[in-house]
């Protein structure tokens, strides 16, 4: 019985009448919320289309070695390595394996080494494994067990050609130290 008087600025339709501009309609398949920050890899293209993460869901075990270029969002469990641009380990989640990428946001559980420009674990977080990184944040309430080291450029220390990990920056031939014993 009573209406509400329409303020400034507000339309008014009438019963029978259509809305003279439709809303669009949003699916949870059209459009992915943003998990974190896009990357900003000198290396990587960038053109007008907004990059979404993979997702790893909470019913997926991958056994293998997971590379991308763009970000991933891992909520179930990855008995591999992974090297991306940005990962972002949710609180279900679970590695074995190595991390490489520029961002690591970890919230879950990881056995094996980090390396990565900006690292965070966050309070509910369980590393087991050495962190290389250029930054690091550690929440109260994190668990970590291993060596933290600070470089310049962690992504950089990666592997040699011959498989092995290139920890002496002075000597261009990671054999060189061993031909001696």
């Amino acid at each position: 019985m009573f209406t509400k008087k329409p303020e400034s600025g507000e339309t008014v339709t009438k019963m029978g009448e259509r809305p003279a501009t439709p809303e669009p309609k949003s699916s949870p398949f059209t459009e992915r919320p943003a998990t974190f920050g896009k990357s900003s890899s000198p290396s990587s293209s960038t053109s007008s289309s907004k990059m979404v993460p993979s997702i790893i869901g909470e019913d997926l075990t991958i056994t293998g070695n997971v590379t991308s270029k763009g970000e991933i969002q891992v909520d179930g469990e990855i008995q591999g390595d992974i090297h991306c641009g940005s990962l972002l380990l949710g609180d279900k989640s679970q590695v074995q394996g190595s991390v490489i990428a520029e961002d690591v946001v970890v919230r879950g559980k990881v056995v094996g080494s980090i390396r990565g420009l900006r690292v965070t674990l966050q309070a509910q977080s369980h590393v087991e494994g050495d962190i290389f990184h250029q930054s690091l944040a550690i929440e109260q309430g994190a668990y970590f067990e291993g060596k933290s080291r600070r470089s310049d450029d962690p992504m950089a220390e990666v592997k040699t050609p011959g498989g092995r990990s290139d920890k002496s920056s002075d000597s261009a031939n990671p054999f060189s130290s061993r031909a001696a014993e």
